[in-house]
């Protein structure tokens, strides 16, 4: 993109937030929509033709940035009202499920690292945050975090191995495999 299309795009940035602001109710909206459209419009810069006015294209892209965060936005509400219309789980019920979940997940935390098994032991099971998992072990937080990343694709690694997939895609509620 040339640093004329950039500058002309840069001097209409409050007509662009103005066009944005009311069609998404907020100015911090518009702005995320703004940031996301001109990094679409810097790698897609190329498709600027020679004719056509930088302003005019932008505008386009903008348009369909709106289209797309207005479609995302209904999905995700269906999701959420299908979500709420689902009936809760009752205490009783969370219990039974835990006692009915495949046996062998706790069995195969022995068969990762020390350090995975502990963090999903810790973390996992025992409800510590993050946080306190990263201080008491003397790492940082971002190194918490991916190795409980780590340890979570590690056990799904064994659980597919000694379950089948079959069996992981269910939840692996009522497993018919042998505890490890």
């Amino acid at each position: 993109m040339s640093p004329d299309v950039i500058e002309a795009l840069l001097h209409n940035r409050q007509r662009f937030l103005a066009f944005l602001v009311p069609r998404v109710g907020s100015t911090e909206v518009a702005e995320e929509v703004l940031q996301s459209a001109l990094l679409k419009g810097m790698e897609r810069g190329s498709e600027l033709r020679q004719e056509e006015s930088a302003v005019a294209w932008f505008y386009r892209l903008l348009r369909n940035a709106l289209i797309d965060r207005h479609r995302r936005e209904e999905r995700e509400g269906r999701a959420l009202h299908h979500l709420a219309e689902e009936s809760p789980l009752s205490t009783q019920d969370v219990e039974e499920l835990e006692r009915t979940v495949c046996a062998c997940v706790l069995g195969l935390t022995t068969t990762l690292k020390s350090d995975y098994a502990d963090i999903l032991r810790r973390v996992d099971l025992e409800g510590w945050s993050l946080a306190r998992f990263a201080r008491e072990s003397g790492i940082t937080p971002n190194n918490a975090k991916v190795r409980l990343h780590r340890a979570r694709q590690a056990l799904g690694r064994r659980l597919e191995q000694s379950c089948g997939p079959s069996c992981c895609r269910r939840g692996c509620a009522d497993c018919p495999c042998e505890p490890v």
